[in-house]
């Protein structure tokens, strides 16, 4: 045996004792015979570098520190499941589901624990992991190959030559987590909250030596196969034992359920099992399991049809409100939290929680002192639900709502009809410290260096009065600022100076308009193409874009209409920030250039987002919302309000037939 084929034996040992031990959970050789198989690997690739391949064991720790992550855009959006809160929700899931398949019979479902971690997703190509990223918001995710590379529950090289895209969710098991927080407590570092928080802050480290001590796992649950030869699943089930046969940890807890009933039963028997496992889970994904039934159901921009995650009651416990401040949001809104004597509840230290407004505290009789019920359910903030009112005392003490904002001083207004109180001042540092931190934030102008602590110093030292005084700052004005340093005002003021060519999307995304997210922004910069057609669009014009709601078209409107924001954006303009798209516009020739397409009710022969990428192919535009602007609106069988809505303002309908012949060969 050549030295070449040592090599390949030790890797092959080693990844088969690593899937044994990490992700079976059944290892057969003890720790010491372990370690001297990865030290007789180490000393050969020293004396041999040109044997060391990306797969070998040994480099599971090979990368450098980043100095930040790379963005990823997903070519298959990861998107998120649409939530039952309860057992009914679920039986109307059921219901959606028989009425869209025309099935009379019971659904076979697969169900899953939903684990409660950080999702991602696993590149494979010719069998070899060349990539790795984070969800993000679906569409975009962060390069964190380096990272996810340390954890041994997930393989460097399949068995298989495959080329797949993997998905699944990495977590930290609990009594890891508990050592771990132990650990910081003993060398005096912050605690983390749970188990997710120090799963998602251990795979966001830029150094990979760090993420490698923290002992991450991972359970995958599905993959995107494109066409794949050699692997052909017919469903949900199919690909899970694909998965499973390529060397892949897969929770054990899966179960085939045939009707609703099948997946109650098992829901019902997790969530008393939920305390024993060594992971923490907050819910049952249900699935379709046939996938060509899940093809016909399609997905909505943000969700797939034939996945619902059935979400557990909220865990409660008793505390104390020891004190109650009143928080300044970005939008003004001030927010009563409450500060909580400490309590674990569903893995998290909850010491704060929202309030939510004056009328809240009022309706539950909330004062300082109180004996309260908290609960919290997956990420949602923690609530306070009830008022204990036979353990209060004398001691407690209403609190009121300030007549002043609590950081300018000015003026706050409620509006009639509404709940909010909120600060007017439109110089309000509270306000502006909010937005600057959001508008440098990643996903906005990713303009690095400007995070909470120097946000505020701007605002606080008068640097920026307003979002593009950002554009406006000097070295002069950042080196009187605390501990700043030539290098790091040099450093700052590149990374505001390419946040300039960011392009449209990511401006309309950092200006913070209310219901405008990353995806609404790059819609309305692919469609409109600069600021100024955006500024000058009527609602109609704006609900015309697939994806553009009534809500977001308000919000857009809305915001362009104030003086002060048109004034913004001439000062940005004039700083030298591209206004205009950097992305391809759709298509503006073809058959259906011009025509805007609504589509209601399920199709036949065709998914809906098949039938809307046909219309954008041909030129078209595909709607979620149908106004005088729409020019056909395309009713499948059972067509909802949009059809009544197209009969009222007289929009041409079409039959799923009439629209196909349209589209021709």
């Amino acid at each position: 045996m050549n030295i070449k084929q040592e090599v390949e034996k030790l890797k092959k040992e080693i990844r088969r004792h690593d899937h044994l031990y990490y992700v079976l959970d059944k290892p057969s050789i003890s720790d010491r015979e372990y370690d001297l198989l990865m030290r007789k690997l180490e000393v050969i690739e020293k004396d041999n570098p040109d044997l060391i391949t990306p797969d070998s064991p040994t480099q599971r720790v090979g990368g450098r520190p980043l100095e930040k992550f790379a963005e990823v855009t997903h070519k298959i959006p990861l998107l998120s499941l649409d939530n039952a809160l309860n057992v009914d929700e679920l039986w109307e899931f059921d219901e959606r589901m028989r009425k869209a398949l025309q099935e009379t019979g019971d659904i076979e479902y697969v169900c899953e624990l939903k684990i409660d971690g950080l999702a991602v997703s696993l590149i494979y190509e010719k069998g070899l992991f060349v990539k790795g990223s984070t969800r993000g918001d679906g569409m975009h995710g962060e390069d964190i190959t380096e990272n996810l590379r340390t954890i041994k529950a997930i393989p460097l090289r399949l068995d298989e030559n495959v080329s797949i895209e993997v998905r699944g969710e990495v977590y930290l098991p609990l009594k890891e987590f508990y050592k771990l927080n132990e650990e910081r407590e003993k060398d005096g570092e912050p605690l983390f909250a749970n188990p997710r928080n120090a799963a998602a802050g251990s795979l966001r480290q830029l150094d990979p030596g760090i993420t490698a001590t923290r002992p991450l796992s991972m359970f995958c649950y599905g993959a995107v196969l494109g066409k794949s030869q050699i692997l052909n699943p017919k469903s949900q089930k199919d690909i899970i034992e694909i998965l499973k046969d390529l060397g892949f940890k897969m929770n054990p807890n899966v179960r085939v359920c045939r009707g609703l009933k099948a997946v109650t039963d098992f829901c019902e028997e997790f969530e008393e099992k939920r305390d024993k496992l060594d992971y923490e889970i907050d819910g049952i994904v249900v699935k379709v399991n046939d996938l060509a039934a899940q093809k016909k159901l399609g997905a909505t921009m943000k969700s797939p049809r034939w996945a619902i995650a059935y979400k557990f009651p909220p865990q409660q416990k008793e505390t104390v409100i020891e004190s109650i401040s009143v928080q300044v949001g970005r939008t003004g809104t001030l927010t009563p939290v409450a500060h909580l004597k400490p309590v674990r509840l569903g893995g998290v230290i909850v010491k704060n929680s929202t309030l939510h407004n004056e009328d809240e505290i009022t309706r539950k009789d909330i004062r300082i002192g109180d004996h309260v019920i908290v609960q919290r359910a997956g990420d949602v903030i923690p609530q306070v639900v009830k008022v204990l009112r036979e353990k209060r005392d004398e001691s407690a003490k209403t609190f009121h709502m300030p007549k002043h904002c609590p950081v300018c001083r000015g003026d706050v207004y409620r509006e009639e009809g509404e709940a909010a109180i909120r600060c007017i001042n439109s110089s309000c540092p509270a306000k502006l410290k909010e937005s600057v931190r959001h508008f440098a934030s990643r996903q906005a102008m990713d303009i690095e260096g400007i995070g909470e602590a120097l946000a505020d110093e701007l605002v606080e030292s008068g640097l920026v009065k307003d979002l593009s005084g950002i554009y406006y700052l000097d070295k002069s004005g950042i080196l009187k600022l605390e501990r700043k340093a030539d290098k790091s005002a040099d450093n700052i003021l590149a990374a505001i100076e390419a946040s300039k060519t960011r392009g449209l999307d990511r401006v309309m995304f950092a200006l913070g308009i209310p219901n405008v997210g990353r995806r609404a922004a790059e819609l309305l910069a692919e469609s409109f193409g600069d600021i100024d057609a955006i500024i000058k669009a009527s609602d109609d014009s704006l609900t015309a874009i697939e994806g553009i709601g009534p809500k977001i078209a308000a919000s857009v409107t809305a915001y362009f209409k104030d003086k002060p924001n048109r004034h913004l954006i001439e000062r940005l303009r004039k700083a030298g920030v591209t206004l205009q798209s950097t992305v391809d516009r759709r298509p503006s020739t073809g058959r259906l250039a011009g025509k805007t397409f609504v589509f209601t009710g399920a199709l036949t022969e065709m998914s809906r987002e098949e039938a809307e990428q046909l219309v954008r192919s041909l030129g078209g535009k595909a709607a979620s919302s149908v106004s005088k602007s729409t020019d056909y609106v395309v009713a499948g069988a059972e067509p909802g309000s949009k059809y009544d809505k197209a009969e009222k303002l007289g929009v041409k309908i079409l039959s799923e037939q009439r629209f196909i012949s349209l589209l021709g060969s």
